[in-house]
């Protein structure tokens, strides 16, 4: 059995959302944050790809702590570079080839 999260054992539930995600290695579950289960969606909307599609690619560049902290890692990422001048994840755009960065609106 798994250790209770440290709001958990202080009798705050978790905020923790999980989703099922079909990615690279089939169907799976994620257990992430509400705010991070945002973030990747603007992702996909903004580079207009699914959540499989984008998790798929994210898990094809190896991260060595497992899916979810791929996906996590991948968001800081993305959004840094974002935030330095706009460019692509260089993941992103390895990977679809032709994917680019859409700036907020």
């Amino acid at each position: 059995m798994l250790a209770a999260s440290s709001q958990e054992s202080a009798g705050v539930p978790s905020q923790l959302i999980n989703r099922n995600v079909t990615a690279h290695r089939g169907r799976t579950s994620m257990r992430l944050e509400p705010e991070l289960w945002d973030a990747l969606d603007e992702i996909c909307r903004r580079e207009r790809v699914t959540l499989g599609e984008l998790v798929r690619r994210i898990e094809q560049r190896g991260h060595p702590g497992g899916r979810t902290s791929a996906v996590r890692v991948h968001l800081l990422q993305y959004f840094r570079r974002a935030a330095d001048g706009g460019q692509p994840a260089p993941m992103l755009a390895q990977a679809a080839g032709t994917a680019s960065f859409a700036a907020p609106v």
